[in-house]
């Protein structure tokens, strides 16, 4: 019995949520991100490696000029995603992006871990973009700097980078300096960078457009060159699966956008602006992404592009040499502020997750002057910074993307939970239902209006089996894909009746009640656009290689052995459980006060309040050295 009470206690730690109490008025963070501040960083963040790599990499080796139809399927991807974290920005306005959503929704134990897993996404962000710029900048100067750096401290190891880059180390940690100085410096100086690159890929669209020619989208076979694998020539010379894998490429040309997300403690009017963000920069960046592939596919033939600098490439063959120049500098500038847009949050989870006591508390360390958490920005800086230093690439790249689609998945499916979760103020009583209730409820045949607790037990069941079916199908697709082109009939009935009760999944929780609770923002189409981002995600999850899995699997159970020896035991929520039930000690509901007025556990015996000497994540100063804050 006693090993059973114990298991009941590990169960409740790990699935308490944080109460959704607070509007984020009281936040220490600076508000000061207008809704021009908040645009420009999730263009910056985004605008860069799509519009001069992808373009021509997707277009080269995947999907010719169809390379726009692959934009235009990431970008749907993409927006409905972001439409899920817009819900949670409206919901929830305080800083931690999908770890502070999934806390509120899920309970701790989920929220760790996708925090945990955002400050990987973010710190291989980071350095990628670090390690990208470094090279951009090499090969303009015909590669001197990499080839010094080669000869003088090569490093032979398998696992890592070639030589050090001491460039990518230097750029990261000025940029983390600027960051702990001051969020409105570093924010101007992004907005100054977006607008030089949009000035660029105005100059681009224009000079390309003047050379473009429609006949580069019809090119017939006989016309494709011998000796070059051109496909089948034509809009779409590889097909609907080259576009299609160009979409699953392009996909990750979207990412940074949810940064904006992470900045609900220091954005102006959060419910009203991080939305409003999110939709104006996801179409500012489809339209760049859009124009950009159409002039570069349109002015040189899709197998004649570089896919690894395109647009220099296609002026150096138009002879447009001044053009190309000015192409490269913007390119500097957008990977400046794609390096900005994935540092930016980056210590904000850590100060959010601290803040929670889940990891470390002194990372929550808010100077009194920069009102920025300066001790994560510097911890985050030099992790990043080591990782740009040793790691190539190629080798960082294939760390970021699984991070990232992860956390837009328990996004979508905290959306739902959200959704249709029963209002726990109202339930007084457990009750017991039959399985007639259960079948009832399912097509609510009673038109329930407001959740109840099996309405909501119904649509996280649904949820979780839902999810189950989507890795089944996804892992047919990717293992059996041979089998699923030559049509195998076992196969196709397979995943036939595999999508049938997905369907009938979707059906069962749209019958549901929903809670009513009044937004600035919804998801439209609940609970279809949020499933579908649910496929979404784990199948490019599912495209990922076995290698990418393992260094996660590692970067995760390092984060646990955290948690389980520090979070669990310190956690801000579990404290606050701790000490309530404390107050069912005596028949009136309270411990006896001591001489000051206060119980053993530091509870305001005659006002029910809290009262720390430690400042806590959202504290309102009682006096010179306590905080306080309501405990309703």
């Amino acid at each position: 019995m006693r090993q059973g009470g114990r298991m009941d206690r590990f169960w409740m730690a790990l699935t308490r949520k944080k109460r959704n109490e607070d509007d984020g008025s009281d936040s220490k963070l600076a508000r000061v991100l207008s809704l021009l501040d908040l645009t420009g960083l999730g263009v910056g963040s985004t605008l860069g490696l799509g519009v001069y790599v992808l373009a021509g990499s997707v277009a080269y080796e995947q999907a010719g000029p169809a390379v726009v139809i692959s934009f235009l399927v990431a970008a749907v991807a993409s927006a409905i995603a972001a439409l899920c974290y817009a819900e949670f920005a409206a919901r929830v306005p305080k800083a931690g992006s999908a770890y502070i959503y999934s806390y509120v929704s899920i309970g701790e134990f989920a929220a760790f871990s996708i925090g945990w897993n955002l400050i990987l996404e973010y710190v291989i962000g980071t350095s990628s973009v670090a390690r990208g710029m470094s090279g951009y900048i090499d090969a303009l100067i015909d590669n001197k700097m990499s080839n010094a750096l080669r000869e003088a401290m090569g490093m032979n190891v398998s696992f890592l980078s070639d030589y050090p880059d001491f460039f990518s180390f230097v750029v990261v940690l000025i940029l983390a300096a600027l960051l702990a100085y001051g969020v409105k410096e570093s924010t101007l100086l992004n907005n100054i960078f977006t607008g030089v690159n949009l000035c660029v890929i105005a100059i681009v669209l224009v000079a390309g457009g003047m050379n473009s020619d429609s006949a580069n989208w019809n090119i017939k076979p006989e016309d494709i060159p011998e000796g070059i694998d051109g496909g089948s020539g034509g809009f779409a010379p590889y097909g609907f699966a080259g576009i299609m894998a160009g979409a699953a490429k392009c996909f990750y040309g979207f990412v940074g956008f949810d940064c904006i997300a992470t900045t609900g403690e220091e954005a102006k009017n959060p419910s009203r602006n991080i939305p409003l963000a999110i939709v104006i920069s996801l179409i500012v960046i489809f339209l760049a992404y859009f124009g950009i592939s159409t002039v570069l596919t349109m002015a040189l033939p899709y197998y004649l592009q570089n896919p690894e600098a395109p647009f220099p490439h296609l002026f150096d063959q138009l002879g447009w040499y001044e053009i190309k120049w000015i192409v490269s500098i913007g390119a500097i500038f957008a990977l400046c502020t794609s390096l900005l847009g994935a540092m930016f949050p980056l210590p904000r989870v850590l100060y959010a997750m601290s803040s929670d006591g889940i990891i470390f508390k002194k990372l929550r360390t808010v100077h009194p002057k920069t009102q920025t958490p300066v001790l994560a920005t510097i911890l985050a800086g030099l992790l990043a910074a080591t990782m740009a230093l040793l790691f190539n690439l190629h080798q960082l790249i294939d760390m970021m993307s699984i991070g990232t689609l992860l956390a837009y998945t328990i996004v979508a499916v905290s959306v739902l939970v959200l959704r249709y979760q029963e209002d726990t103020l109202l339930q007084t009583t457990e009750v017991s239902v039959t399985l007639p209730d259960v079948c009832k409820q399912m097509f609510n045949v009673d038109k329930l209006k407001e959740p109840s607790k099996l309405s909501s037990s119904i649509v996280k069941g649904g949820i979780c089996v839902f999810a189950v079916l989507v890795c089944a199908v996804c892992g047919i697709l990717v293992l059996a894909d041979d089998q699923v082109s030559a049509g195998d009939p076992g196969v196709i009935i397979t995943l036939s009746v595999l999508a049938g009760v997905m369907v009938l999944l979707i059906v069962i929780t749209s019958f549901q009640p929903k809670e009513s609770t009044l937004l600035t923002f919804k998801v439209p189409l609940v609970p279809v656009l949020p499933m579908l981002s649910v496929f979404f995600n784990l199948y490019l999850m599912f495209q990922l290689d076995s290698g990418t899995w393992i260094r996660f699997a590692v970067w995760v159970v390092i984060g646990y052995i955290i948690y389980f020896t520090y979070g669990i035991r310190h956690s801000v929520e579990g404290a606050l459980a701790k000490e309530q039930a404390a107050l069912t000690v005596n028949g009136n509901g309270h411990k006896p006060a001591n001489k000051a007025g206060f119980d053993n556990n530091g509870f305001d015996a005659s006002h029910d309040r809290i009262v720390s000497t430690i400042p806590t994540e959202n504290p309102r100063r009682s006096s010179k050295n306590s905080y306080t804050f309501n405990n309703e």
